[in-house]
């Protein structure tokens, strides 16, 4: 029997491996999985790409001597799949070639598996033990359980600011405020989150791309608040060179790459936004501006992680950076010349 140190150790290598699978599995969770017999690694992979074969699939598929598979131990990140989707149940995979036993980190909380998987093992005899590195296998995921339980997308806040608290120049003027290395760490956040949203003043002023320029991976969702419609079609976020989502108050026709979302003037605008997201699927966003989004967000706890970027640079004026409702400090590092602060909303 393995002791409690084996499985920490192998649950850990799994959640590794499952990190690989970030920006590329979206927006199903990430996943890990390690086959071992008698205290080795005979077999391990994780959730490559959206669509494919997932986690325990490809960790099978890695075992040289299958024969063994009926006297190994599996740790998967996230309770194997009991249905039917672009694959097929992964917990069949695992009755199918008997192995022995299986650790499990989280419970899945799709409705769709929601304990099925755990159940169908357990009626075929193997072994499960659940909640080995729970904690971390929940923030490693936090997407998608924020996804799943709270009905929305995980809402990432992410702003630079100068030594003095600014996040602009007078009257919104655009001014680069974070160093080419932070500007490089923005571009692979991109990838990370499956949407990214600005304000109307954000795209006039800085008429920004939004895509991944400075880091490989795969281009964001753009979506931009323009209640009124008048951001002229010559900007970026008008293109139609990667998928759009204008929400508006006005009725336009949508086009090709470039959906006009109409929301109600009753309603409190973030959370039709929010509830938009999570009918289109969309299980995580990355806002980006301005001071009026960053603001009622921020008032109205709709955010899950703020990252600010404090430049040593100052501009004795301008746009002042929110903070009000900022708390819960999780970490502090640098980026060249760069501070970046990490919050989690408690």
């Amino acid at each position: 029997m393995p002791t409690p140190d084996f499985d920490l150790l192998m649950m850990r290598r799994a959640l590794d491996l499952a990190r690989l699978g970030t920006g590329h599995a979206r927006p199903n969770p990430i996943v890990g999985c390690v086959i071992t017999y008698d205290g080795r690694i005979i077999g391990e992979g994780w959730h490559q790409q959206y669509g494919g074969p997932h986690a325990e699939v490809n960790a099978v598929a890695a075992v040289a001597e299958p024969e063994l598979l009926p006297r190994s131990r599996v740790y998967v990140t996230l309770e194997p799949c009991s249905h039917f989707g672009k694959t097929p149940p992964c917990a069949d995979l695992l009755i199918e070639k008997g192995v022995a036993e299986v650790v499990v980190c989280n419970l899945d909380p799709n409705p769709l598996v929601a304990g099925r998987g755990i159940a169908k093992l357990r009626e075929a005899g193997i072994q499960v033990e659940i909640g080995v590195l729970e904690e971390e296998g929940r923030w490693l995921n936090r997407r998608f359980f924020t996804f799943q339980e709270q009905k929305r997308p995980y809402v990432v806040l992410k702003w630079a600011e100068t030594a003095d608290g600014y996040l602009a120049g007078p009257y919104f003027q655009p001014v680069a405020i974070s160093g080419a290395l932070a500007q490089v760490m923005v571009h692979q956040w991109r990838t990370e989150e499956q949407a990214i949203l600005v304000g109307t003043r954000t795209a006039l002023h800085d008429n920004p791309r939004l895509n991944a320029r400075e880091w490989p991976g795969q281009d964001p969702i753009r979506l931009v608040i323009d209640k009124n419609l008048c951001l002229p079609p010559t900007h970026h976020l008008l293109d139609g060179s990667q998928p759009t989502v204008v929400y508006t108050y006005r009725e336009r026709t949508n086009m090709p790459n470039l959906d006009f979302m109409t929301l109600s003037e009753a309603d409190d605008l973030f959370p039709q936004i929010l509830h938009n997201l999570y009918e289109r699927n969309v299980q995580s966003v990355l806002v980006e501006g301005g001071p009026t989004v960053f603001n009622s967000l921020l008032k109205d706890g709709l955010w899950d992680e703020a990252r600010v970027i404090r430049s040593p640079k100052q501009l004795k004026g301008g746009v002042t950076a929110p903070h009000q409702g900022l708390t819960g400090l999780h970490e502090q590092f640098r980026v060249g010349e760069d501070e970046v602060f990490v919050y989690h909303r408690l």
